[in-house]
């Protein structure tokens, strides 16, 4: 092989190599977005505004879900003024309806119709019932929630508020907002707070 040969086989090596690293080359959280905006479409109930991320998932996806200690705290604390507890201080309702919500997935899509009830898909990412046969494991296990934090209207308060904003309690969490995106109305979230945390429901039994 010549000198030239080499040199030529040695560039084509380096291309392929650099070709490989751009292709592996995260894209940016604007090409993200600008991809998204191109490939999906508004039709009913279900805008584009779903595809758009506020202050908070935005600064959770340029920092890979490391923002400043300082920040986190500043945001956290905005995200929790912007919970609306029940105004009769009750924060449960009937477990019985939590756990259809908590096993429901439906609501919010473009064929749904604007305002009817939705579910909380809660199974997808929680164990609940110690007893559910398949569940997600990207959230903690929540069986025997009410054994382990207890049942005093501090912890219904909390688990309402996680509930309502997740956000409030860890910045970059990947749980929905149901409260604050309208996913869920109060009394939704006060039967799912009772299916958590209700000694008779099925989760702490």
């Amino acid at each position: 092989m010549t000198k030239k040969s080499i040199c030529y086989s040695l560039g084509a090596v380096a291309a392929a190599l650099a070709a490989v690293q751009i292709a592996r080359a995260e894209p940016t959280p604007l090409e993200v977005r600008a991809l998204l905006h191109k490939d999906f479409h508004a039709k009913g109930q279900a805008t584009m505004s779903r595809v758009d991320q506020d202050d908070v998932q935005w600064l959770c996806t340029v920092t890979h879900n490391k923002p400043s200690a300082k920040r986190v705290k500043e945001m956290e604390i905005d995200q929790l003024a912007a919970i609306v507890y029940p105004a009769d201080g009750k924060y449960m309702g009937d477990w019985k309806k939590g756990a259809k919500i908590a096993a429901s997935g439906a609501g919010m899509t473009w064929k749904d119709k604007p305002g009817s009830p939705g579910g909380g898909g809660c199974y997808n990412c929680h164990q609940l019932a110690p007893s559910q046969p398949s569940f997600g494991t990207i959230g903690p296990s929540l069986a025997h929630f009410a054994e382990k934090r207890g049942n005093t209207l501090e912890a219904q308060k909390y688990v309402y508020g996680k509930i309502y904003n997740s956000k409030a309690f860890n910045l970059c969490s990947e749980m929905p907002r149901f409260g604050t995106s309208g996913s869920l109305s109060e009394e939704q979230i006060k039967d799912l707070t009772a299916y958590v945390l209700d000694p008779a429901s099925p989760v702490n039994q």
